[in-house]
């Protein structure tokens, strides 16, 4: 079946908190400035939580003994772009399962330089999810405030077992 710029593709979005509550950002090195969670598409042969593992890796670097799953958001959230941000990889938007990971490493742990290739983050920075927010484009900033409020609600589904 041949996909069109009609489907919504399917993605694992990863959440990183510290110690101190801040969530790990990255500033995408296609758009200086633009700051923004990990994210990645769902291979055909893989679950989200194995797809949100690999790009937590492929990503940032960070190794998943480096990590412990916290919980994810029970329901796929979803997106739409803007008809210019479409195309024929991420169709008319994304469907997203989330994950919360607590970071159990030091700064020195993030490699920003391991992905092979056209590398997707240039730099990091531990910010408030609130902050994170405020600079996000409008099709993406209901999805960091859903991720928010159950955040502060704690009405993710918590996990068991680690990462």
């Amino acid at each position: 079946m041949a996909l069109t710029s009609q489907y919504f593709r399917a993605n694992a979005g990863i959440l990183i908190l510290n110690r101190e509550g801040l969530v790990l950002a990255f500033e995408r090195s296609d758009i200086k400035g633009a700051w923004q969670l990990p994210q990645g598409g769902v291979r055909p042969s893989e679950e989200p939580i194995d797809a949100a593992k690999r790009e937590l890796h492929e990503e940032t670097g960070i190794s998943l003994a480096k990590v412990q799953l916290e919980g994810e958001v029970p329901e796929w959230i979803t997106y739409e772009l803007p008809p210019e941000a479409r195309s024929s990889k991420t169709g008319r938007g994304q469907a997203q399962k989330w994950f919360i990971f607590r970071f159990l490493g030091s700064d020195e742990d993030i490699n920003l330089n391991l992905k092979r290739g056209a590398k997707e983050f240039v730099n990091y920075k531990w910010i408030r999810l609130e902050s994170l927010i405020e600079t996000e484009p409008e099709f993406r900033k209901p999805v960091y405030r859903k991720l928010a409020d159950l955040l502060s609600a704690e009405t993710f589904r918590s996990t068991q077992g680690g990462a």
